[in-house]
Parts: C-alpha cells; sequence; structure tokens
C-alpha cells in the first residue's frame, strides 16, 4: 500500500514542460474518431511480413509502439510503407524470410512488439538483440522465454529475464504443447508464430482464454489452424510451415483507447458520445461490461464484421454509476483498462473492488501503486494488495487538485486527465507525451467533445 505523503509519486511532477491539466467543462457532444486497435496493428505487420506477397492495411494504428514494431520489421528486410493515413502496405517474404538485422533492435516502451517478435524470430537461425526504453527494460520477459526456449531457440539476458535479450533463433524448431502458466494472449502469440515455422504442429492451452486476435488474423491469411474446447481449457493447434497468403486488413477501433472517452462520457453529466467501428471481440469487452454492471448508459448499434473481427458503434450517456464488484475472471479481457475503470470506480456510490488483477504490477509502470498514490492525491480512498484494489467511490466528483506522475504510463496519464474533467478542482499530469503510444491525438480529440484539457506550451 502506498502512503499518500510528500515524498509519493503523485507529489513528483518529473516533466513540468510537458504536464497536462484537465478541468470540469460542460457535457461531452459529439462523434470521436477512436484510432486503430493497437494489438491487431501490431499482428497485421508482423503477419504480413511473413505472407508471400502484399498485405494491404487499412485504420492502423500511427502509435509509437506501432512503429517500433515497423521499424524492426523494416531492419529485419521487410518493406513497411504508409501510402497515406491509416494506410499501410507490407511486403512480405514468407514464413522463415526475415534477415538478421545489422543493429540492435530498439522497441521503445512497446512490450508487444518485444515479445511477439521472440515468436517471428524464433524459427530463423540469426541472432537479434532487441533492448528498450527504461520502461520496457524492467518488463518480465521470462513468461515468452521459457516456452520459446523450449522449441530450441537460445536467449541471453539481464537478471529476471530482462532486457537486453540476445535471442537467437533456431532453424529447425521442435515443435510443443504449452500450457500457459497464467492468462497471457502475448506469450500464447508468441508460441503460435514461433510455431508457424516448426514442423508439424504446435498446441499452446489457455485454462482462461485471453485475446484471439493472432489466432483471428492467422485464419484471415490462410494458416491450418485449429482451435477447441477441452477439459484442460482452450486448445489451439497450428500446423507449421505452410504459407501465409497477403490479405487486406481493415483494423478497428481499439476499445481500450475507446475506454477513455467512454468513461468520461459517463462521468461527466448529461454527456452523449458516439464511438464509431468499435472492436467487439469477446475478450475484449470486459471493460464494457463492467460500465454497464455499474450503471452507464452503452447503446450498442450497428454490429458488423471486417477482416475477421467483430465491430459496433457505442453511444454513452453520463450516468450515475454505482461501486461494484468486478471478478478476476474477468481480469484477462480488461487488464489494460482497469485504470481508466478506477476513475469511474472513484465517481461512483459505494465500494467497487477489482480482484484478479496483479499483472497491473507488470505493466509499464507498477499500476496498482501509481493508481493508489494518484487516487489518494486526489481524495479517493483506496486500498490495494499483490491482485486486488478497493475503491470507495466519492458518490459524485471527487476532489481533485493533484498533480499525478505517470511513470511515463500512457494509461495512467489519460486515465486521471479523465478524471480531472468530473473532480471539483483540477488534476494535472506530469506528462503526457505517453499517450502517444496508444492515442496520438488524445488530448485534442477529446477538445473535440468539449473536454478542458490544456497543455503546457
Amino acid at each position: 500500500m502506498t502512503e499518500n505523503n510528500a515524498n509519493s509519486p503523485a507529489s513528483e511532477p518529473s516533466s513540468p514542460s510537458h504536464s497536462a491539466t484537465a478541468r470540469r467543462a460542460g457535457p461531452l457532444l459529439g462523434l470521436m474518431d477512436v484510432p486503430g486497435d493497437k494489438s491487431i496493428s501490431h499482428r497485421a505487420l508482423m503477419l504480413g511480413a511473413l505472407a508471400v506477397g502484399t498485405t494491404h492495411i487499412e485504420g492502423l494504428l500511427e502509435g509509437d509502439d506501432i512503429h517500433a514494431t515497423a521499424n524492426a520489421l523494416r531492419a529485419m528486410g521487410i518493406t513497411v510503407v504508409q501510402d497515406a493515413p491509416g494506410v499501410w502496405h507490407v511486403d512480405g517474404v514468407g514464413v522463415g524470410g526475415l534477415h538478421a538485422p545489422d543493429d540492435v533492435l530498439d522497441l521503445g516502451n512497446s512490450g508487444t512488439s518485444a515479445r511477439l517478435l521472440c515468436g517471428l524470430l524464433a524459427g530463423h537461425g540469426f541472432t537479434a538483440i532487441m533492448t528498450g526504453d527504461d520502461s520496457l527494460r524492467k518488463r518480465p520477459m521470462n513468461r515468452v522465454l521459457d516456452p520459446l526456449t523450449q522449441m530450441g531457440v537460445r536467449v541471453e539476458t539481464r537478471e529476471a529475464g530482462q532486457m537486453p535479450i540476445s535471442f537467437t533463433g533456431a532453424d529447425m524448431l521442435l515443435p510443443i504443447i504449452y500450457t500457459l502458466p497464467v492468462p497471457s494472449a502475448q506469450v500464447k502469440s508468441a508460441v503460435l508464430l514461433a510455431g508457424l515455422h516448426a514442423p508439424g504442429q504446435t498446441t499452446v492451452i489457455e485454462p482462461i482464454a485471453t485475446r484471439d486476435h493472432t489466432e483471428r488474423m492467422l485464419t484471415h491469411m490462410g494458416a491450418v489452424i485449429d482451435i477447441t474446447e477441452s477439459s484442460e481449457g482452450r486448445r489451439i493447434t497450428i500446423t507449421g510451415q505452410g504459407e501465409l497468403s497477403p490479405a487486406s486488413v481493415t483494423v478497428p477501433s481499439d476499445p481500450s483507447s475507446a475506454a477513455f472517452p467512454a468513461v468520461a462520457a459517463t462521468i461527466v453529466p448529461d454527456s452523449v458520445v458516439t464511438l464509431e467501428g468499435i472492436g467487439m471481440n469477446p475478450a475484449r469487452v470486459g471493460i464494457f461490461k463492467s460500465l454497464v454492471d455499474m450503471g452507464a448508459s452503452i447503446e450498442k448499434t450497428n454490429p458488423r464484421e471486417e477482416s475477421g473481427e467483430p465491430l459496433a458503434d457505442l453511444k454513452i450517456r453520463g450516468s450515475a454509476l454505482t461501486g461494484a464488484k468486478i471478478p478476476a475472471s474477468r481480469a484477462a479481457s480488461m487488464i489494460d483498462e482497469y485504470p481508466v475503470l478506477a476513475m469511474a470506480a472513484a465517481c461512483a456510490i459505494g465500494t467497487s473492488r477489482f480482484e484478479g488483477v496483479g499483472e497491473l504490477r507488470v505493466k509499464e509502470s507498477d499500476r496498482l501503486a501509481t493508481l493508489e498514490a494518484g487516487l489518494r492525491a486526489c481524495g479517493v480512498k483506496v486500498e490495494t494488495d499483490a491482485d486486488s484494489m478497493t475503491i470507495e467511490g466519492c458518490g459524485g466528483p471527487p476532489p481533485g487538485g493533484a498533480t499525478i506522475a505517470t511513470s511515463l504510463d500512457h494509461r495512467i496519464a489519460m486515465s486521471f486527465l479523465v478524471l480531472g474533467l468530473a473532480t471539483e478542482k483540477p488534476v494535472k499530469i506530469d506528462d503526457i507525451r505517453p499517450s502517444k503510444t496508444s492515442f496520438p491525438d488524445f488530448a485534442e480529440s477529446m477538445r473535440c467533445l468539449g473536454a478542458d484539457i490544456r497543455e503546457a506550451s
């Protein structure tokens, strides 16, 4: 548990010149274009690189994380070109066709790039060195490296499996059957991408289902993949050493990014906001289910499917919220959205409890600690332990009036700006730059709805 005192992270802004402040204003009204799905954007680039021919992508997220993936692929001989805003193409070289990079692959803050690229590189018999920024170098990598070493790759890391990583793939990988010890779509995807290069069949068993964008896109590009339910959980089996076909991919709007304007519209009275083309993958909609459980008004219209992914339009209205218990079983479908859901809980009547959220300790920051410090600084009562968070809602606008240290975490930064739209006093964050990771025009997009978010000049 973090104490709220003069030395807490919430009271030490690190980059005042890049700060931003959110204030209460009128209702949020209008239509917002939400950026493309980050998870799907990564996969579209990577699987396009392994296809034989040109993959055309529309709606690609153009945030820092996606540029990290694109640059890494270029360093390994792949042509990745932006044709227009959000419109890209990738000239694939086939499974096993990547070239050894001439230099270190710097993946910035992108954990998805790092973990999925390990699977992509596993079937190539060359050595690549991967690193990232200070935050990424602190994040655990052993969970993805363990199954890949079972398949025959060789790795060297810093202590606790942290980056930089020297990663040497194998020309002949061993197919394996691997049960995920913790729910992780990134680990599952890395093993499936490695399995694409291995002879025979590679199987991943997930006792708790995670987001299935990799399986859907592999199917969209012609991979031989079989998915069944068993007593052990969901079994995903891929047959390796086949070819992927280039495809057109339309990236839906990211439900994780949509969560910010959705919560903002919910906690700012009299708001009516429409979000179009939001990804409705069943493994990603936990945030919307949780908001509805708390009393939010969310109307889903125009359901449809594009490139193997379901999507719909959402209309969100300002609502009086009530605290709710969010079970651990929902965590895999909304792990990235708990920070902004915590802002909704802070405004609700009664107590909210989030269970099974220990994974937040090893994200871009220790999100549980950072959330607790920030909420306490804003006058909200909160307690955390190793795997849960309990928030006593203020039953209306929280006091606010704090400066939040975001720990260079994009979701923390945007979440507290959302809270500041509803608090009695403004909420300031120390650095808005990390929002470019997943939502490059976040502040401007929110201002178009009527939000009062001011960035330091």
